[in-house]
């Protein structure tokens, strides 16, 4: 704006009594539609929330502060046309164009609040409903999504402002070549956090390790460059995707079920209470609630040892839950001991015998 337009524009305010008035009008009723819209609209979403539908609920939501920002580039776009004869054409233009942009910008901002509302309200009505959606896949398809309204939205408004698209996407192109060149490493964890995405090998909330790295703990976030994982002292290790696709990957999370593979040694002089004894240690393991008799089910002498006689117990419980896996197996444990002393039998300790060929004398001093 030169010197000449502030000039037409002090003259307008000083002579332009009605006009002023106009634009106060035009404020003031920005303000009222504002203040209605919301209210409108936050009753709306207080009516869509005893319905069962997450997604109106999120429609809703998204479209509070777009429709806002919408009101006042409407009303800036209105005020540019009551003052049209008092500014320079090219402010003039430049409003109608920052309308255009602004337009599609809005749109944009909705479609991505909207994407972000949604899955955060289908992963909490999945969660309540008992039916847990899958957070990973939630969040890669949030993901593209998201992209892709980044990148038809910048074309968009790339072709408002006049710029010739084939030609953007021709230099695109070109520099495409480049920039894989020199952002090797920055693509080739775009696309492992890609395969992770489809192959889902793990998801947020598994427990993983991998025996070719010093890597176990709980996924916390699977991102498109960096997969965080939570060591079980507390300590957060960022992977880089393109490392997965190097390296074995163990999901202790998704096991069917957890085993017990334990080695009991019984003294010597207990050999003929063996039989017995493994005999009621396996009716014990089959009449357990917490054992899986559908899997198999061992518990049979193994090996002359030098201080026992050693068996061991074979079988798999049916929950994969670490901490009560324990509680099990504690229990399990005990009740073998106690069949074994229910049997006057003991377990053995490690011992040395020392045989002499004449008794030992003592010498009184």
């Amino acid at each position: 704006m030169d010197f000449e337009a502030f000039t037409k524009l002090d003259d307008f305010f000083m002579h332009n009594g009605v006009l002023i008035g106009q634009l106060a009008v035009l404020l003031i009723t920005a303000l009222v539609i504002s203040f209605v819209v919301r209210r409108m609209i936050n009753q709306l979403h207080h009516q869509l929330q005893k319905t069962k539908n997450v997604l109106d609920e999120a429609f809703i939501v998204a479209a509070i502060k777009p429709i806002n920002l919408m009101i006042w580039i409407l009303t800036l776009v209105f005020g540019t046309q009551l003052l049209d004869e008092y500014l320079d054409q090219n402010i003039v233009n430049a409003v109608l164009l920052l309308r255009d942009v602004g337009v599609i910008a809005v749109f944009a901002w909705f479609l991505i609040r909207f994407i972000n509302q949604a899955e955060s309200n289908l992963l909490v009505a999945s969660q309540e409903e008992g039916q847990a959606l899958d957070q990973t896949t939630a969040d890669a398809i949030s993901k593209l999504l998201r992209i892709c309204v980044f990148v038809v939205t910048a074309i968009v408004i790339l072709q408002t402002l006049g710029f010739s698209v084939s030609g953007v996407m021709a230099f695109g192109g070109i520099g495409g070549i480049a920039v894989g060149f020199a952002a090797k490493d920055l693509l080739a964890n775009f696309f492992g956090g890609l395969m992770i995405y489809l192959d889902r090998p793990f998801k947020v909330g598994d427990w993983v390790r991998s025996p070719d790295r010093e890597i176990e703990g709980t996924v916390e976030r699977i991102g498109w460059r960096l997969t965080c994982i939570r060591t079980f002292d507390k300590r957060p290790i960022y992977i880089p995707n393109a490392v997965f696709a190097s390296i074995a990957v163990e999901n202790p999370s998704r096991m069917s079920h957890r085993r017990i593979y334990e080695f009991i040694g019984l003294r010597y002089e207990d050999a003929n209470k063996m039989h017995g004894i493994l005999a009621d240690i396996k009716t014990m393991l089959s009449e357990h609630p917490e054992i899986d008799t559908s899997q198999t089910l061992m518990v049979n002498f193994n090996d002359y040892s030098r201080s026992s006689l050693d068996f061991f117990v074979y079988t798999f419980t049916k929950t994969t839950v670490w901490t009560h896996f324990h509680e099990v197996k504690q229990d399990v444990l005990l009740k073998i001991y106690e069949i074994i002393r229910q049997h006057n039998a003991d377990i053995a300790f490690p011992t040395t015998t020392l045989s002499t060929s004449e008794p030992l004398s003592i010498v009184q001093v």
